[in-house]
């Protein structure tokens, strides 16, 4: 495996890793059975600042090559 992909699958698990995280921590937060409207809100939140960065991530290692 050369080193750009190394680099990329790391920055996948990290990015998958810290998604998990985040919907583990506000189901911790908010949760309690049933999420409150508010986690439902954090909830899209979490997932829409992960796309937003792994897209931005992506754009960056593809002009880095």
């Amino acid at each position: 495996m050369d080193r750009d992909a190394v680099v990329e699958a790391v920055v996948a698990f990290v990015g998958v890793g810290t998604l998990a995280a985040a919907i583990i921590g506000i189901g911790l937060s908010y949760g309690g059975g049933q999420l409150s409207p508010d986690g439902g809100l954090a909830l899209v939140g979490a997932i829409a600042f992960f796309l937003v960065f792994m897209s931005a991530i992506g754009v960056g290692l593809s002009r880095r090559y």
